[in-house]
């Protein structure tokens, strides 16, 4: 992979990540999770041509925009990994998560996993989350990590590399009925 390559995934993730902040009102201590097949992103087939720079270079992109908004980002394994999640420990116990004991590596958790894992200051994993939006880079299948209102996103671009991008965010059910008000307005 070459520089301009990296640079290329690490603006197209950015952007991204920006423009689904933009319309996910997410607040300071939500989660935003990211599934990401890096083997997608080079042209490859999903869990057979890993690229720990594509998934370091994705990092890049998104961790910056979401620590400066004090949103926790959580990183999706590969089933080798049954989709675990790895996060920082502070997050999941601000959220009740339960850790788990497993350490990624780019073939057994993914090089999106595995590069999270490493830059995360005490990272842990957990089986299950609930965030609040996210991305999929590549056909991860984060819905199973989303809350239960899942809201698909169109942004400007529709891949990261070569993988196709699809995101959402989350909102909170609509109960009641036909008299039921869903805002404070009359």
């Amino acid at each position: 992979m070459t520089e301009q390559e990296k640079m290329e995934i690490t603006a197209q993730a950015r952007q991204a990540v920006e423009e689904l902040l933009a319309q996910a009102n997410l607040r300071p201590g939500d989660v935003f999770v990211v599934g990401c097949s890096s083997s997608e992103i080079v042209g490859g087939h999903i869990g057979h041509d890993s690229s720990m720079e594509a998934a370091a270079a994705v990092y890049e992109g998104i961790a910056p925009v979401l620590a400066q908004r004090g949103i926790w980002l959580a990183a999706q394994c590969c089933e080798h990994l049954n989709r675990a999640i790895i996060l920082e420990r502070q997050a999941a116990e601000a959220h009740g998560w339960e850790e788990v004991c497993v350490v990624p590596r780019p073939h057994a958790g993914g090089s999106w996993a595995t590069t999270c894992w490493k830059h995360f200051e005490h990272p842990v994993a957990v089986e299950a989350i609930r965030a609040h939006a996210g991305m999929d880079i590549g056909g991860t299948l984060i819905g199973m990590h989303l809350r239960a209102v899942a809201v698909p996103v169109r942004l400007s671009l529709d891949h990261i590399g070569r993988a196709i991008l699809l995101c959402a965010r989350t909102r909170p059910k609509l109960i009641g009925g036909e008299r039921a008000k869903y805002t404070e307005e009359d």
